[in-house]
């Protein structure tokens, strides 16, 4: 597949000049951006994204996601949920997005594990968004347009909607933050799924070895599409620790 910057350097853009401009990593942006910061970087950031290779590939990617079963949120919540994660993160002409990364399911995974204390304020925080969506527009939330949704979620982020847990602005900084980890994680967790989140910014995955040339390279090295443990070493490294108690299996400590 050409890339975009595989046509730029035929036409004799430097690796110092293609370097530069995936500096702006995608990722750190919306780390300090809100909903219109993030808006804002799915739409510009054309060089730091790589684009799917067909349709299809969404529409599978989207079938998957409808026939998965949920762990803990209904399937309401998580329509809700993929709505307001697609605001934050949207796929677009440029690439995929938290929709395509499956960062709902990453979501869902997490809230019956370690975010399981954020899960009565998922319960609360999206049963509020609904009801306002209800109340001023007649429609739940995903059934409103984008512009409409991008323009309720900055009135959460600007705490001027009430019946969140613990506050608007807070439910929306952690909905922002679960999305983020679960659009750019490794896949093993549930999300990133087909690696389109290390694609979009250039990562080009766990590598246990970098010769000189792999540095040089940096984020326009080949990405190896592969998680942590795809790799023997970190599979042994897991299989030895006890789940139950998080310490290593033989060890003297309980």
């Amino acid at each position: 597949m050409t890339t975009d910057f595989d046509k730029k350097n035929k036409q004799g853009v430097t690796v110092e000049e293609q370097q530069q401009s995936l500096g702006l990593s995608r990722r750190n942006l919306l780390k300090g951006a809100g909903i219109v910061g993030a808006a804002a970087v799915s739409s510009t950031a054309a060089s730091t994204v790589i684009a799917q290779d067909g349709s299809s590939s969404m529409l599978a990617n989207k079938a998957i996601m409808a026939r998965e079963a949920l762990e803990v949120l209904t399937a309401a919540e998580a329509e809700t949920l993929e709505a307001f994660c697609d605001c934050l993160i949207p796929s677009d002409e440029n690439g995929p997005g938290a929709k395509e990364a499956r960062a709902v399911h990453y979501i869902d995974r997490s809230l019956a594990s370690h975010n399981s204390g954020s899960r009565h304020n998922y319960m609360v925080g999206l049963s509020a968004l609904n009801d306002y969506c209800n109340k001023t527009r007649n429609k739940q939330f995903s059934r409103l347009s984008k512009d409409l949704q991008n323009s309720i979620l900055q009135a959460v982020q600007a705490n001027k909607i009430e019946g969140f847990a613990p506050s608007a602005v807070d439910f929306f900084n952690m909905v922002r933050s679960h999305t983020i980890d679960g659009t750019f994680c490794d896949p093993y967790y549930g999300g990133n799924q087909n690696f389109v989140g290390w694609d979009m910014v250039r990562y080009p995955g766990i590598r246990l070895g970098a010769s000189e040339t792999d540095v040089a390279k940096g984020a326009l090295l080949q990405p190896n599409h592969q998680s942590a443990y795809d790799h023997s070493t970190y599979t042994k490294i897991a299989s030895n620790i006890d789940t139950k108690t998080g310490t290593t299996k033989g060890s003297d400590h309980a």
